[in-house]
Order: structure tokens, then C-alpha cells, then sequence
């Protein structure tokens, strides 16, 4: 025999329940909404009506002429900014925050559109091509490395099935991700968590360095690739990163001074603007702000 309790409580049970799933859908609604207003959006950077097709095999080259860029109005980021970056050459972006890095490289991938001047690749100006084409053939590696549930093999092929499984493991070994690789529980088919969170800094940022090697690309920007990182696993994304850059032209932001050394050269940005320009030595022998850089980080003493 049920007691008045037991009545209540059957009574009670159900519309908790529905009261439950309405916060649940109240939830949703206002998720939904903010999908469709991103989903609604207009396009800020269009794709061209008749893109010019890119070439079978890049040369490389990159060349800003007389850029001005803001993010709004006329709060200008760069002020005619000029430089070429050959085929094949290694340049740093170095220069406090704010003065214009990160906005190059987004430049240069096309995620904006400039306000003045053009950039070029290959002789090309990167409006007139298709933005999809243009950003497959530019890998870009974060400071912050995004890793996606799944297992190893799928974050480094990103789902492109076309690239054989041969040349993923032979990029993991050229950057020396192979070793540790191989020691996860499945290797290549270790499963990973979303933003690896099983992973450390160093094995991500390694992961990272195999993903662009395998897709081979003509240009390679690094964006603070080792900023995160201990002084020991530094030394084995050094190893790996002078592989990764060779024969590629590539565009490098480091505030580490030491990640940039080698690099063929090296351009100081202040304000939106090129201040100075050449190798490690040279602007270490201007005594500029490079120079000044460069003591904060070392001291006097180390700068010969």
C-alpha cells in the first residue's frame, strides 16, 4: 500500500525532471543562437570570383610592399612596411609586444586583408588567389599547439587520408618524435586526449614540428614555437627545427634570442615599422636595438 509519501514523491519526480530538461534547453537555445550569429556572419576576407591557381611546386618567395594595416580605423599596426624574404631564406621577426609580428604572419596566411599596399607570393598577390589553396601550402606551428581527440597518426595527418603512414613516421623521425612516439602505449595509435593533455609542452610542440614536415610545405611560419619550453627539451627542438627549416622559406617570431641566431636574417620591428635588418652579428655590431635586446636577455658581456 503506498503512503502519501510515496504519492508525492512520484508526483514530485517527474516534474523535477522536466524542469531539468527545460534549463538543459534553455542552455542550448542560447548556444544555438550564438552559432548562427558566427555562422551568419559576412566573410571579412572574401575569396576572390576567379582565383589565380597557384604553381604545382612553390618557389617561396614573400614580399611586402609599402603594407599598411589596422585592425580598425586608422590605428595602424604596420606603416608601409616593405621587405622580401627569398626562396628558401630564414627570417626572424623579433621587437616588443605590440610592434607588429603576429599581424605579419596573419598577413602573409591572408586571415585579414591589408588597407594599403600588397603582399606577394611567388610574384602573386595573395587576393587575387584562392585563400584555402594559399593557406595549404603555408604550415603554421603555435605557440600553442592544438591536439584533437583521437590517436597520434589522425593529429598529424589531420585527417588526410593521402598522406601514407610511411611518410608520417619518416617525418617523425627526421624531428626526433619517433623515440617517444613510440614509447606511448599504441605508438602511432595512441590515443590522444583533446589538447593532449597527456602529453608535455615539448612532446606537443614535436608533434607539431611532424605535422608540418608531413605536408611539406614551401613556406613555414613559427609563431613563439619554443617560448614554453625547459632549457633541455629546448636543445631537441633546436635539432629538429634546423631539419624542419631546411630548404624552406621560412618566417620565424621568438622572443628567445637564442632560437634565432642562425637564421639568415633577422628583421626588428618597433612600432609597425622595419627599424633594422641583417644577421645575428651585424646588428649586434650596429649596437641598435637588437643590440639593446640582446643585453637585456644575456648581458654586455655575451654580446661580441
Amino acid at each position: 500500500m503506498m503512503t502519501s509519501g510515496d504519492v508525492a514523491c512520484m508526483i514530485f519526480e517527474p516534474i523535477r525532471s522536466l524542469s531539468e530538461q527545460y534549463n538543459v534547453m534553455q542552455a542550448a537555445m542560447a548556444s544555438s543562437e550564438r552559432i548562427f550569429k558566427i555562422l551568419d556572419r559576412e566573410e571579412l576576407v572574401p575569396n576572390p570570383p576567379n582565383p589565380i591557381a597557384l604553381p604545382e611546386r612553390l618557389e617561396g618567395s614573400i614580399e611586402f610592399e609599402n603594407v599598411r594595416f589596422a585592425y580598425s580605423n586608422e590605428n595602424w599596426v604596420l606603416k608601409d612596411l616593405s621587405f622580401r624574404v627569398e626562396p628558401g631564406e630564414s627570417v626572424a621577426l623579433v621587437g616588443a609586444t605590440g610592434a607588429g609580428k603576429t599581424s605579419i604572419i596573419s598577413l602573409i596566411s591572408r586571415l585579414y586583408d591589408v588597407n594599403h599596399g600588397r603582399i606577394l607570393i611567388d610574384g602573386h598577390d595573395v587576393r587575387d588567389v584562392d585563400k584555402y589553396e594559399l593557406r595549404r601550402r603555408i604550415a603554421v606551428v603555435l605557440q600553442d599547439v592544438f591536439l584533437f581527440a583521437g590517436d597520434v597518426l589522425e593529429n598529424i595527418r589531420l585527417g588526410h587520408g593521402e598522406i601514407p603512414e610511411e611518410k608520417v613516421i619518416e617525418a617523425a623521425k627526421a624531428v626526433d618524435a619517433d623515440r617517444f612516439i613510440r614509447r606511448l602505449p599504441g605508438g602511432y595509435r595512441a590515443p590522444v586526449l583533446e589538447r593532449g593533455a597527456t602529453l608535455s609542452v615539448g612532446q606537443k610542440q614535436l608533434l607539431a614540428f611532424t605535422r608540418a614536415l608531413a605536408f611539406d610545405p614551401r613556406i613555414l611560419i613559427l609563431d613563439e614555437a619554443t617560448s614554453s619550453v625547459d632549457t633541455e627539451t629546448e636543445v631537441l627542438i633546436q635539432r629538429a627545427l634546423e631539419k624542419l627549416l631546411r630548404g624552406r622559406t621560412s618566417v620565424i617570431i621568438a622572443h628567445r634570442l637564442s632560437t634565432i641566431q642562425r637564421c639568415d636574417r633577422i628583421f626588428v620591428m618597433h612600432h609597425g615599422e622595419l627599424k633594422e635588418a641583417g644577421s645575428h652579428q651585424e646588428l649586434i655590431a650596429s649596437r641598435g636595438i637588437y643590440r639593446k635586446l640582446y643585453e637585456l636577455q644575456y648581458g654586455l658581456n655575451d654580446a661580441g
